[in-house]
């Protein structure tokens, strides 16, 4: 008889490293392809759009420069948790790297136009979510320098997909172009992707 429940969690821990963010437990960069492969063909399936959205925060470097990564860090967790408040448990946040998030709404809706409006409603609510005051309480230290107030906001760059018409790595970059144009626009805002007539 050979106890091998150790091994297995070793082998559970590594496949878990392998496809989610160490720091706020959300799906990596790979797993975030991986869903957005298996939404594509879902969508080529069902005939309903689906949206997503490239962010990123405002006003990030600053907190890091001022207070360091820890800070920072704490941060970025309090932002984890506040985008997958204000998603389906059908959608898909991830983290892109650094203060970069992607959130993927699937299955919307046939209609291109009501796709549109049911992403504006939770890019919006993501907008006012994270424009919420952070009040990040720093490990280990005295009563008088445990908390530190931050205000920031985010960039949104949002593009609509549905069948096999594009592939993933334009949907990842037509957001991300989009979230350029939501920084250029003088940042805390939403920005569609639209393509060139």
């Amino acid at each position: 008889y050979i106890d091998i429940t150790e091994r297995i969690q070793m082998e559970e821990q590594v496949r878990h490293l392998a496809f989610y963010d160490p720091l706020t437990n959300l799906p990596n960069r790979r797993l975030l392809n991986d869903r957005l492969g298996q939404t594509m063909a879902a969508s080529k399936r069902s005939g309903c759009y689906c949206a997503l959205m490239f962010l990123d925060l405002d006003n990030f470097k600053p907190l890091n420069d001022t207070h360091g990564h820890v800070v920072g860090d704490l941060l970025l967790i309090e932002v984890a948790s506040r985008l997958k408040s204000c998603i389906r448990e059908m959608d898909t946040v991830a983290r892109f790297g650094g203060d970069e998030f992607v959130v993927m709404l699937s299955d919307l809706n046939p209609d291109r136009d009501k796709s549109i409006a049911l992403t504006g409603i939770v890019a919006e609510k993501i907008r006012n979510r994270l424009s919420d005051p952070y009040v990040l309480v720093l490990p280990g230290k005295g009563p008088a320098e445990a908390t530190v107030e931050h205000r920031c906001t985010v960039s949104i760059g949002v593009t609509l997909f549905i069948n096999h018409e594009s592939g993933p790595d334009d949907i990842l970059k037509w957001a991300d172009a989009a979230m350029y144009q939501a920084k250029d626009a003088g940042r805390n805002s939403i920005r569609y992707f639209e393509p060139a007539a």
